[in-house]
């Protein structure tokens, strides 16, 4: 489009003439700048240009980045990447030359965003979320998105998000909020990471993750605080009895002690909630991983022993078991994939008994056709919500709605790569959601949420709403 077509598209000769009337009948001390302040609202925004580039997430790994300009600024998101892609969701474009970044690199979905994404959306406005994502969508053309990869439509996407919200001038948690039809903002229980181990720190116990929930906090700061200071008692714990090495941290910030036992792990997090002086007040988690376990029909729990006995398997039944024991035993309120990806059979036989919330991970894959099967067969109680797996923000605001429907608790989550984009912090506010998996309360791009919920509470004032007790249905 050349400028003057450009010119008279948008009627601009008239619109500078009533900006200079407006201007005249307010007496504008600063007529220039009361003109440019109204021009810039009588012009509607429009994406001028979608630039890509290769930047490195929290583990050194590769991930898209995206700059995405319109004629009122430019707004900037990048996305996050798993350790494990599961089957079920939509598909990380990765350029596979092992000769760079271990075949991690990220520049064939850069070049697609600046090449066919970006010619396809400027001119768009970006207010209208779901029209976007659904160009991109289309544009795809694939179930899960392996023609253009979800990394690149999300990154994408999310820019998209920010600059509508500007366009409206509204912060980025309300337009989310408007998008998904929700009329008040609540800020999330935090769901701090304390103790890494898995596929995520280099500890030999099978677990993902202990994380502690400051359900009992009267609001967001409280609840940080509470957080840290549980986190930093642990660190002193943890330092006492197994030395300043067991002090490592793992992708998500929680500690890796060389502890022998689950139960050992959940000794050392009530220790030190009972030092900080929050018993009662905070309740725990656990994320299983179960389908990094599980070996045909059973589950090896010394999966990542050095010296495998070959005797700490256990089945769906004695899984159920264990769990139901943990339960009885600590103040465990949410329980993350404690069954495979595929193990319907037991996800529904623990589910049904009712003792905490029931998180569906590998299970569901943030994909909606697994979500209603798990509706439908009363499989899970919650979703966690990786928004990765699913690749767009209108996406995302759907399985939610999905799952809230469905009376279920929903948990905004991180990935194990991150980058120090807050995004999520919004999505959780303005979705409602009550429940935030950020990880610990440390490493940069993970206290990047924490501190922007810490900003979007002082914003709301008087109107902040903490989810507290309510965490699981706000």
């Amino acid at each position: 489009m050349s400028v003057q077509e450009y010119l008279d598209k948008h009627l601009l000769s008239r619109k500078i003439e009533d900006a200079v009337n407006a201007a005249v009948r307010a007496k504008a001390s600063d007529p220039i700048l009361f003109m440019s302040n109204h021009m810039r609202k009588a012009v509607p925004s429009a994406i001028t240009k979608i630039t890509a580039r290769q930047i490195l997430d929290s583990r050194g790994i590769p991930t898209v980045e995206v700059d995405l300009c319109t004629n009122k600024g430019m707004y900037r998101a990048s996305a996050p990447s798993g350790t494990a892609i599961g089957m079920y969701e939509a598909v990380e474009l990765r350029d596979g030359d092992k000769g760079k970044f271990l075949g991690k690199g990220v520049s064939k979905a850069v070049k697609l965003i600046n090449e066919k994404i970006s010619e396809t959306l400027i001119g768009m406005d970006p207010t209208l979320q779901s029209q976007i994502d659904q160009a991109m969508i289309d544009l795809d053309k694939t179930e899960n998105k392996t023609e253009l990869g979800a990394n690149a439509i999300l990154a994408v996407s999310i820019a998209a998000c920010k600059a509508g919200a500007a366009e409206k001038e509204v912060p980025l948690y309300k337009h989310i909020a408007d998008l998904s039809s929700k009329s008040k903002p609540v800020l999330p229980v935090p769901s701090f990471t304390v103790i890494s181990g898995g596929k995520h720190a280099g500890m030999t116990i099978f677990f993902q993750e202990i994380m502690i929930l400051p359900i009992g906090a009267n609001n967001f700061t409280e609840a940080v605080q509470m957080g840290s200071e549980t986190y930093h008692h642990l660190k002193s714990i943890i330092s006492e009895k197994y030395g300043s090495t067991g002090c490592n941290v793992g992708d998500d910030g929680g500690f890796a002690p060389n502890i022998s036992s689950f139960s050992e792990g959940l000794d050392l997090v009530k220790e030190a909630i009972d030092r900080a002086g929050y018993n009662g007040r905070i309740k725990l988690a656990m994320d299983v991983a179960a389908t990094d376990l599980c070996i045909g029909r059973k589950y090896d729990l010394d999966s990542k022993a050095p010296n495998k006995s070959g005797q700490n398997f256990k089945n769906g039944e004695e899984m159920i078991e264990m769990f139901t024991k943990l339960c009885s035993g600590y103040p465990i309120v949410s329980i993350e994939q404690p069954f495979d990806k595929d193990d319907w059979e037991h996800s529904k036989l623990f589910s049904a008994l009712g003792i905490c919330q029931v998180v569906g991970d590998d299970l569901l894959m943030s994909n909606p056709k697994r979500i209603g099967r798990a509706i439908q067969e009363s499989a899970c109680n919650a979703l966690l919500l990786k928004i990765n797996q699913i690749g767009t923000v209108t996406e995302a605001i759907e399985v939610v709605k999905q799952a809230k429907d469905a009376h279920w608790g929903v948990v905004i989550s991180h990935r194990s790569g991150e980058t120090d984009n807050p995004f999520l912090a919004d999505l959780a506010v303005g979705l409602t959601t009550g429940q935030i998996k950020a990880g610990a309360p440390c490493r940069g791009e993970r206290v990047a949420k924490y501190n922007q919920l810490l900003r979007i509470e002082e914003e709301l004032g008087g109107q902040a709403v903490y989810a507290g007790e309510n965490w699981r249905l706000p």
